[in-house]
């Protein structure tokens, strides 16, 4: 079985920054794609970021040069840093991992979901 611990988010206003993070954690063989996903009150859940192992990474348009993806293959964690927030990055942030796991495949993981509030 795989874990995915989200930790940071919170309350912030707009124009400021905040971080989230996410460690994978038990049968992993290898981690492919991370990504960070948001869910706003009544809507879909909506792709943010997404970095691949090698680095690669791809950004929703709302977001492109104010949050930042990255990851750190030794920890097995993705982070995201978001600047200049706008009322409507708040959302629940989830943060997903395509992990090569027991029995050998490619599962794909949820995290429990963090809440990102943006006060204007």
């Amino acid at each position: 079985q795989v874990q995915l611990v989200e930790s940071g988010g919170g309350l912030v206003q707009a124009g400021g920054s905040l971080s989230v993070s996410c460690a994978a954690s038990g049968s992993i063989i290898s981690i492919g794609t991370m990504g960070w996903y948001r869910q706003a009150p009544g809507k879909q859940r909506e792709l943010v970021a997404t970095i691949t192992s090698g680095g690669t990474t791809n950004y929703a348009d709302s977001v492109k040069g104010r949050f930042t993806i990255s990851r750190d293959n030794a920890k097995n964690t993705v982070y995201l840093q978001m600047n200049s927030l706008k009322p409507e990055d708040t959302g629940v942030y989830y943060c997903n991992a395509k992990v090569r796991s027991y029995p050998v495949g490619e599962y794909s993981y949820w995290g429990q979901g963090t809440q990102v509030t943006v006060s204007s």
